[in-house]
């Protein structure tokens, strides 16, 4: 079950500039335009060691080029606030106390590669786009993701240990081998981890699957449509296990006429 933990752990500062001598890494983009709208579309990872100098080349001039920015959604930097801490300590929402126990446990291992949400790639676009005042939008809200959460079934996640019982520590591990092979993965734009990763959770939780990837992708794609009616350049930017596998938002996209291009 360890890909089913990174999904569900990674489906949720500035940056260093690189120097003349450093590589830069390019993970995977990819542009949409017709007449008078681009809409450049960016596989992020929302967990980062910090280390990678990705924000640079196209990925850099793409961003510069657009007129917005839109994430999956705009988390408050901070406690949640109040009026969506119910939601998550309703007792009818066992299923989703124990996915979120499991996404936890995904983060800690995370962290244990020096991950940090802080050095994800969806919260340096958004600091940098504030501070050069681009405006910042979500294709969804807080509240439709809290509300997903509650209802993911309970065969989401792998049994968490009673309280005072040991994790084993191979289980740990081996999550956290499965986060630094995907991020190294993401790095250099090879979507084919991401694809192995969602056939995994495809067929371990079919409902899952369908919550977290094949409906949202419906719902993006209709938005991108949407926007492509109105002038300008946007960059969109959402988890790099949205734009892989046989349902990804690029998938949906091709199936309303609008054909994607690898960016970089």
């Amino acid at each position: 079950m360890v890909n089913l933990l990174v999904a569900a752990a990674l489906a949720a500062a500035s940056p260093a500039i690189p120097s003349a001598t450093e590589p830069v890494d390019e993970p995977a983009m990819f542009v949409v335009r017709d007449a008078d709208t681009t809409v450049y579309i960016f596989g992020t990872f929302h967990a980062l060691d910090g280390r990678s100098q990705w924000f640079g080349n196209q990925v850099r001039t793409a961003f510069e080029q657009s007129d917005e920015l839109v994430l999956e959604t705009l988390v408050p930097e901070g406690p949640l606030p109040e009026r969506f801490t119910p939601s998550l300590r309703a007792p009818s929402v066992t299923p989703s106390a124990s996915f979120l126990a499991t996404t936890r446990l995904a983060i800690n291992a995370g962290r244990a590669q020096g991950m940090q949400v802080g050095n994800g790639a969806d919260m340096v676009l958004r600091h940098v786009a504030e501070a050069e005042g681009k405006p910042v939008a979500g294709l969804e809200t807080l509240q439709l993701q809290i509300d997903m959460f509650n209802r993911m079934p309970a065969t989401a996640a792998s049994p968490m240990p009673r309280p005072g019982q040991p994790v084993e520590s191979r289980s740990v591990d081996g999550l956290s081998k499965a986060m630094a092979e995907m991020q190294a993965a993401w790095k250099h734009g090879d979507q084919s981890v991401f694809v192995r990763m969602l056939s995994q959770l495809r067929q371990a939780s079919p409902d899952t699957y369908r919550m977290m990837f094949t409906e949202r992708n419906e719902r993006w794609a209709d938005w991108i449509r949407a926007r492509m009616q109105a002038p300008g350049t946007v960059f969109v930017a959402v988890g790099a296990g949205h734009l892989a596998g046989p349902d990804s938002l690029l998938v949906r996209l091709a199936e309303r006429g609008i054909p994607s291009q690898r960016a970089n």
